[in-house]
Order: C-alpha cells, then structure tokens, then sequence
C-alpha cells in the first residue's frame, strides 16, 4: 500500500452525489433562515478577499481598489473591512505602494488558473509575489495530474510552493468543478491538507462549474475529519460563484453547521470574490450600493 493510499484509507468518504446533494440541502432547509440576517451579512463582507484577476486589469485599477479599502471603514463607520485583496503576482507591488488599510494582500501564483506549467516556474512566481508583498498565496492543485492518480507529485508541488513563501499562508484551489465528483474533492481536500495548505479552496472562477453548496459541504466535512485526528485547523475558501448575498449566506451556514463558530471569522473562513461586496453593502443598507 502505497503511503496515498494510506492516507486516504484513514480519510475513507463513503457519500455518493446523490447523498451529499441530499445532505446539502438538508442543513440548508434547517439553518439557512437564522443565518440570513444583517449581522451574517455584516460578518461575510469582513471575510471577503477582494479581487481582480482579469487580463486588462492595470495599475491604476488595482491602485484604486486598494485607495476604496482604505477609505472603506470612513465611508461606512461600523462595518469590518474586507480581509484582504487579490491579485495577480505582477500587480502585488502596486497593491503594497497603495494599501495603507490593514488588511493582507494575496497573489494567485504557480501558474494560475490551469497550474499547467513547470514547477520550477510555480515556485518561482510564488516566492517572488511574497518577495514583492504579498503575505498570502493562492495556487491551483495540478488537476491533469491529480485525475492520473500522480498523488506524489502532486503533493510534492504543494509542499515545495509552500516551503519557498515562508511564512506567506498558502491557500490551494482545488478546482472542485473539474474533478467532478464528491470523492475526488474529498481525496484532494486530503492530498491537499496534508502536504501543506493553510487554505483549502474550490475554484480559480475561470471554469463553467464554480463553488457550489455541495463541494462546501465535501471539502468542509474533510477539514472536520482533518482537524479531528489531527488537532490542526484548516481554513476554508469557497471562490468564484459567489457573487450574491444568497450564495455567500449558503456557504456560511454549512461552515457554520459543519466546523463551528470557531471557524466563522475572516483568518479562518474567506470568500473569494469580486461582485459580491457590493451585493453585500447593499443588503446592509437597504439600497442599492456600488462602492468597491
């Protein structure tokens, strides 16, 4: 026996789709509604990683995200800042020169969104997106790989971007709407915890199949099993999708039922996302809200 399959063995997941479909919507049914209110809302815009990762964004937009950060608490006394901002590794050094809000700066890296280069060249573009400022990572897991069963390589790709950003947190986007069913995302919700993540997360938003209710429900009921046998707590980050007060309300009451209060602030929990501060100020207000 391989040591994968080892640890998959002391990780088993015996769900079919249809049973955690079935699991979903069940907790969902039960708790959505004492988690759709004004607070939840108030608490889910303070988890947010604000981002930009498209191919015309430029200095000055990413300059005046990080001006509206700065300026967010003054614009709305009372309300968290968001946690973080996100971009891509050549964009970190503008959003470190304009950032004074204190808040931390991500980097997706390691050749994001696909992960379908060198290694030699994920490690690279990480460690220097944490030379030029950012405090975390966010690298996608080598799905082609994964599917091929190349669990050791895989792994091994984790664990050296993680070795080579220090003390940089490390999130890995597992992709979940690529590996298709529940017990791929459970295995490398596993892979991924073990070799080294900070973060588990489930989409880059540049697939048709984003976060979904369901793979929140996978990867969160991985982390508990994780954080059972192991005593180490693992963040979660469900991205792309997310973009209505609705969504981000789903997520937060499978977090909540599934790993606990302890779970439910902005260095354990995050939302990846670029639309929903703005669906989420205007649920807080009672109008229309286009800050971000």
């Amino acid at each position: 026996m391989t040591k994968f399959e080892e640890l998959f063995a002391a990780y088993p997941f015996t769900l079919t789709d249809d049973e955690v479909k079935q699991k979903t919507a069940e907790i969902l049914s039960r708790h959505y509604d004492e988690n759709n209110n004004r607070e939840v809302w108030i608490q889910c815009l303070s988890q947010i990683d604000l981002t930009t990762l498209n191919g015309d964004d430029t200095t000055e937009k990413v300059a005046t995200m990080a001006r509206k950060v700065n300026q967010f608490e003054a614009a709305f006394p009372g309300l968290k800042n968001v946690a973080a901002m996100c971009v891509y590794p050549a964009l970190v050094e503008t959003a470190k020169a304009n950032l004074t809000a204190p808040i931390g700066i991500a980097a997706v890296a390691g050749g994001f969104p696909a992960s379908q280069t060198f290694i030699e060249v994920k490690v690279a573009e990480a460690a220097l997106a944490v030379q030029a400022g950012a405090t975390e990572i966010d690298i996608v897991l080598s799905v082609g790989k994964f599917l091929e069963g190349r669990y050791e390589e895989v792994a091994d790709e984790i664990s050296e971007i993680k070795a080579a950003i220090r003390g940089a947190r490390l999130k890995v986007i597992l992709e979940t709407g690529a590996l298709k069913t529940a017990a791929n995302i459970w295995r490398a919700a596993v892979l991924a915890m073990a070799a080294g993540a900070d973060f588990i997360k489930t989409s880059t938003g540049k697939i048709n199949v984003n976060a979904t209710p369901e793979a929140t429900f996978v990867m969160c009921s991985a982390i508990k099993a994780w954080y059972e046998q192991t005593g180490e707590k693992i963040c979660y980050k469900p991205a792309g999708g997310v973009s209505t007060t609705d969504e981000a309300v789903q997520h937060f009451t499978l977090v909540r039922h599934l790993l606990g209060d302890e779970w439910l602030n902005n260095s354990s929990f995050r939302f990846g996302a670029s639309r929903l501060a703005n669906n989420l100020l205007t649920s807080i207000q009672g109008e229309e809200t286009k800050y971000f």
